[in-house]
């Protein structure tokens, strides 16, 4: 499975998801700034599933209606971050099959799992 994580997420869950050996292109790295459309654009040429903070991603899904290979929108904020990346890489880990073509929103103590009907 190949994910791209967004500037915006933590380092602390890249490092867990390529430690389990997934491709994780990270924004923060090597493409810093770039406009979320772009972002999008990028997770979707090589089919990775984005991983974000940012609810922007929402509007441009839902309202703009632009195609992805998979969202993740992470909402914890009140955790710190090696705790919120911990779960998010369990959820991750515990729900491969529903990563691809869904949109998810991950908040404490529940995720919100959304198929896009084309």
């Amino acid at each position: 499975m190949k994910f791209l994580a967004d500037e915006g997420v933590d380092k602390s869950l890249v490092t867990l998801l390529r430690q389990s050996e997934w491709d994780v292109f990270y924004v923060a790295e090597s493409a810093s700034s770039l406009e979320d459309e772009l972002v999008l654009e990028l997770a979707n040429s090589e089919s990775r599933i984005l991983i974000t903070r940012d609810k922007d991603f929402g509007e441009l899904v839902y309202r703009l209606q632009k195609v992805h290979s998979g969202i993740i929108l992470v909402r914890m904020e009140e955790l710190p971050s090696i705790s919120r990346s911990q779960k998010v890489f369990e959820f991750i880990h515990e729900n491969l099959d529903k990563l691809e073509g869904h949109f998810i929103v991950i908040q404490s103590g529940r995720a919100r799992v959304r198929k896009l009907v084309s």
